[in-house]
């Protein structure tokens, strides 16, 4: 089962905190300060935060131009993952996806059903890797932002977490584009 090897040395990672919604603002934002606290007390390093409205380009833009960054090694989303006809930060990342990560939407369910039954299928949480960079879109409650990080993104974000973690993989995210191809 999954431990933390404490042989190993911690290594934070540079995460930047996207809010995706019409209506927040730095003041009112509570996933956003779910995530910014919750990162800070695992030792990582917030490296942005901002808040766009629900537009795809905009979110698309932002998001890219964060993973064009030497300091940024995760992006999570937080808003913008229903069904209403605002909702549009999927479409407007998975494109940008060079791979998916289906498995982080089937634990995000796993968890939040336990917690809120079968309201979880309103919520189209996603991961994905981009230009060396997880990006990871999560629904924009508190709770779902605090599952998502408790429960998959500390442990995964931890170097010391066994018998695997994101971490020890982040400097081969990118071999595919050293040797010239395609993801």
């Amino acid at each position: 089962m999954t431990r933390i090897d404490e042989t190993r040395t911690f290594i934070p990672v540079g995460i930047a905190v996207l809010t995706v919604s019409d209506t927040r603002t730095l003041a009112d934002d509570r996933s956003g300060d779910t995530l910014v606290q919750r990162i800070a007390e695992a030792g990582h390093s917030l490296i942005a935060r901002a808040i766009v409205a629900d537009d795809r380009a905009a979110i698309y833009d932002q998001v890219r131009n964060w993973t064009l960054s030497d300091e940024i090694d995760v992006v999570i989303t937080t808003g913008g993952t229903g069904f209403t006809g605002r909702d549009v930060t999927p479409e407007a990342l998975e494109p940008l996806f060079e791979k998916r990560m289906d498995g982080f939407s089937a634990l995000f369910h796993r968890i939040s059903y336990k917690k809120i039954g079968t309201s979880t299928i309103q919520s189209r949480a996603t991961g994905g890797v981009a230009n060396a960079t997880f990006i990871f879109v999560l629904p924009g409650s508190p709770g779902a932002c605090k599952d998502a990080w408790d429960e998959i993104l500390r442990p995964q974000l931890d170097y010391r977490h066994m018998p695997c973690n994101f971490v020890e993989i982040m400097p081969r995210l990118d071999e595919h584009l050293r040797r010239g191809g395609k993801a």
